[in-house]
Formats: C-alpha cells, sequence, structure tokens
C-alpha cells in the first residue's frame, strides 16, 4: 500500500493501545513503525526485476519483524521504562504496528515475501488496489482527531474504531473478489475453457470494478466484472506472446520474475526488444512493470546483461473515467483488447 496508508495504520494501532500514556506521541511512534519496512526501497538490487523482486523482501519478514519487536521492546524497557503499561502491552502494540504492513501489502497485487527467508511464491492476496481512500479515510480521520484533541486519559476509541472499519472494508474486498472470480469461472465453463491459471485484481482506486486474467495457453481472457453487472462476464482473448519465454530459459533474472509473479506475464517483440509484461499490476494496456530483457541482432536474440525497465507512458485519466462509468453502467463498452493491442506498440506511437 501506498506510504500515507501505512503510516497511519501504524499510528492507529499505537494511538488505539498506546495513546492514553503516549498520548500524540504515539501516533508519531506508530506512523515511524508502520513505515520502518519499506526503507528496504533506497537499497539497489542492481537491475529492474532485482529491485523489484527482492523489494518487499527481508522487511518484510513476519520472521523478521518479530524478532525486531521483541528488540524495540526490550531497548523501550531498557532505557524509556514506563510503569503504567506491561512489557507486553509495548510488544503487542510494536508488533502490530510493524506486521500490520506486510500483511496490508499481501492483500494487493505486488506479492510480499511474508515468510523469507524461504521462499514459497509471495503473497499477492491482490483484493485491493495499491490506493484505495475506502480503506484510508476513517484511518486519516483518526489519526487527525487525535492530533487535533489529544489521546492521554481518554479510551483512544477514533483509532480503535477506525481500524474497525478498515478491517471491515478489506472484509468487503475479499467478496467482491469471490464474486468477480465466481462469475468469471461460470463463463470458462460455458465456454469449455481450461484455465491455467486466474488471477483477478480491482481496478484503479476502488473495489467496485475487477479485471479477471486467465491465462490460456499462448493466450490470455480478460474481463471486467462490477458488482452492479446483470449480464454474464465477457471475456476478451488476447495474445500472449509465450513462445517468445523460450528465448529467456537461461535467463536468471526471468526464472525470479516468473516465481515472483506466479507466471501471469506477456511477452511482446516491440522493434529489436523482447519486452516481458506483469499482467498483474495497473489496469489493461497500462502496466507499471514491463521489462526489457533481449534484443534481436543479427537474426539471434541477445540477453540483456542488466535488465531494463521499459519505459512507460503517463497513462490515460479518460480511461480512468472510462472504467470509473462502468462500474455503474454494465453496458458501456471497454475495448479491453485493443488497449492490450497498445502494448505491442513502440513508445514513441503510443504518444503521438
Amino acid at each position: 500500500m501506498d506510504s500515507i496508508t501505512q503510516a497511519v495504520l501504524g499510528a492507529s494501532i499505537q494511538g488505539a493501545l498506546l495513546g492514553r500514556w503516549q498520548g500524540r506521541k504515539a501516533l508519531l511512534y506508530g506512523a515511524m513503525l508502520g513505515t520502518l519496512p519499506d526503507l528496504d526501497v533506497i537499497i539497489d538490487y542492481g537491475d529492474a526485476v532485482a529491485d523489484m523482486t527482492y523489494h518487499r523482501g527481508f522487511s518484510h519478514s513476519l520472521f523478521v519483524l518479530s524478532a525486531l519487536a521483541l528488540l524495540l521492546t526490550w531497548l523501550t524497557r531498557r532505557f524509556r521504562p514506563n510503569p503504567n503499561y506491561s512489557a507486553r502491552r509495548l510488544f503487542f502494540a510494536v508488533w502490530l504496528a510493524l506486521i500490520t504492513h506486510p500483511l496490508l501489502d499481501a492483500f494487493t497485487s505486488y506479492g510480499t515475501q511474508l515468510f523469507w527467508p524461504l521462499t514459497p511464491t509471495p503473497t499477492a492476496w491482490s483484493s485491493i488496489f495499491i490506493i484505495d481512500p475506502l480503506y484510508t479515510l476513517p484511518l486519516i480521520g483518526a489519526v487527525a482527531l487525535g492530533l487535533l484533541f489529544g489521546l492521554r486519559d481518554k479510551s483512544a476509541k477514533a483509532p480503535a474504531i477506525a481500524l474497525l472499519l478498515s478491517t471491515l472494508y478489506l472484509g468487503f474486498t475479499l467478496s467482491g473478489k469471490y464474486m468477480a472470480e465466481q462469475r468469471v469461472e461460470a463463463q470458462l465453463a460455458k465456454q469449455g475453457i481450461q484455465a491455467d491459471r486466474l488471477f483477478s485484481t480491482p481496478t484503479p482506486f476502488n473495489s467496485l470494478l475487477w479485471r479477471v486474467i486467465v491465462l490460456d495457453g499462448d493466450y490470455y481472457h480478460e474481463a471486467l466484472v462490477s458488482w452492479f453487472d446483470r449480464t454474464p462476464a465477457q471475456l476478451g482473448r488476447i495474445p500472449r506472446g509465450s513462445q517468445l519465454a523460450d528465448v529467456l530459459a537461461g535467463s536468471s533474472a526471468h526464472a525470479r520474475l516468473v516465481w515472483f509473479t506466479d507466471g501471469v506475464l506477456r511477452y511482446d517483440q516491440i522493434g529489436p526488444h523482447l519486452v516481458v509484461t506483469d499482467l498483474r499490476l495497473g489496469m489493461t494496456g497500462f502496466h507499471p512493470f514491463r521489462f526489457d530483457f533481449a534484443s534481436r541482432q543479427d537474426g539471434t536474440w541477445q540477453l540483456a546483461q542488466q535488465v531494463q525497465r521499459w519505459p512507460m507512458d503517463r497513462g490515460d485519466l479518460r480511461r480512468l473515467a472510462l472504467l470509473w462509468t462502468r462500474i455503474w453502467q454494465p453496458e458501456v463498452d471497454v475495448p479491453l483488447v485493443a488497449w492490450a493491442d497498445e502494448l505491442r506498440k513502440p513508445l514513441s506511437a503510443k504518444l503521438q
């Protein structure tokens, strides 16, 4: 999730648990703890794929953060003891402020390595967009009230209520994900499509309209599903270019990207370049994580010595507006296949 959300989440947790003793400082301490795991972004891991796939690694590990919570609790009790609350309560507050960061990240599509140094496929429950105002606003409101009126000698009800509301909202996003997948699976069964993999994620900034991606051999299907739809999901069939993956058989960076994304990728030859796109993130035709893996020279593919991000345009607000309209009006035609086809165009052609 975005840094503001993580900060107000940590602040709300510490405010609810320790605000009556620490006052406004609890909000500051909680905000610092809530953003601490993302400091790994300052580390340069060597290339674009490494920077993406090592982020949300050790710093988001439940094992590492639990150990850090123990250390911070011991240091606080050793050098800044407060007899009004127990070490157990302090540990619980610090631990929750830390681990809720990666747990909330795991609800997004990116992929979070909750069990590092173990290496299962990174967790991506993908039920909430990386920025979702409906989740964040109650927490911002609670923190603002705490800063204005203080928390000392009070029950800190505002942070607790905000945490309850935001948690209930997460539950609602999970129900939306289930709804979208069930509707698409019904269409797959009707059309006799055997899916290799199915991935669903909310469209930008909301949890009412969902993108569902279905991998099907050399193709993938995309559908949009809204809570307000009254007709079956419409599947758009799009070439995935999976045969180009054979070119990357010797690339450790590609193998790591496949592991990180669980294979929800597409492959395009754009001019002399082989570009790999993470389909999970962004929206159809506008995906922020695209990588230039190889170039074709004298009829043969040469793997890049250092994988770079493929240049990306700034997106299109008109498309966001169309998606917003699609939430409420199922009859609106969203040209998913045409948008997806633009991924094969050089950036200069898209900007013309």
